[in-house]
C-alpha cells in the first residue's frame, strides 16, 4: 500500500510528553455520517482520551468529534463513546495488558486509509514527574549540541 493512501487528521501530541510508548495497534472505528465528515475536516480533539472495555468489546472514551454543520436533523453526540473495530484475540491480549498495573491503552493519531477511518493505539504506561523533567532536559542538550555543531559547520 502506497503512503499516499495515508492522510493523518489528527495527532495526540500529549501523548509522546506524558506516557512512554510500548507497543501500538491500528482499529477501525464505528462512526455515524455526520462523524466522519467532521473527522474529513479535521474537527477532532483527543483530550482525555483512553479505551475501555466493556462486554467484551473496545470503546474509545473521550475523543471529541466536533459537529457537522450541513447535517440537517441527524447530529451526532460530539464526545459519546466509540466502538473499536478489532480482532477478538486483540481485545482479550489489549485487556489482559491492561490490567497490569500503571498501563492504559491511549489514541496517539487519527487518519483516514483508503477512506476509513482508522485510529492509532498505544499501549502505554504514565510517565512520573521527574521522568518529564528528565526527557525535557534530554531534548534541550540535544537541540544545544545540534545547535554548536551547526554554528563549527559553517565555516
Amino acid at each position: 500500500m502506497k503512503n499516499s493512501d495515508i492522510r493523518v487528521i489528527a495527532r495526540n501530541k500529549k501523548a509522546y510528553k506524558l506516557y512512554d510508548i510500548l507497543e501500538t495497534i491500528e482499529a477501525g472505528l464505528v462512526l455515524k455520517g455526520s462523524e466522519i465528515k467532521s473527522i474529513r475536516q479535521g474537527k477532532v480533539s483527543f483530550k482525555d482520551s483512553y479505551v475501555v472495555f466493556r462486554n467484551n468489546e473496545a470503546y474509545l472514551t473521550g475523543l471529541y468529534i466536533g459537529p457537522y454543520e450541513n447535517a440537517g436533523y441527524s447530529h451526532h453526540e460530539p464526545e459519546r463513546d466509540r466502538k473499536l473495530l478489532l480482532h477478538r484475540k486483540e481485545i482479550d491480549s489489549l485487556r489482559g495488558k491492561v490490567q497490569q498495573k500503571g498501563l492504559t491503552l491511549i489514541p496517539l493519531s487519527i487518519y483516514l486509509k483508503n477512506h476509513l477511518a482508522k485510529v492509532e493505539l498505544a499501549l502505554a504506561r504514565g510517565k512520573k514527574l521527574h521522568d518529564q523533567r528528565e526527557a525535557i532536559k534530554r531534548k534541550t542538550i540535544e537541540k544545544e549540541m545540534a545547535r554548536e555543531l551547526s554554528r563549527y559547520g559553517k565555516f
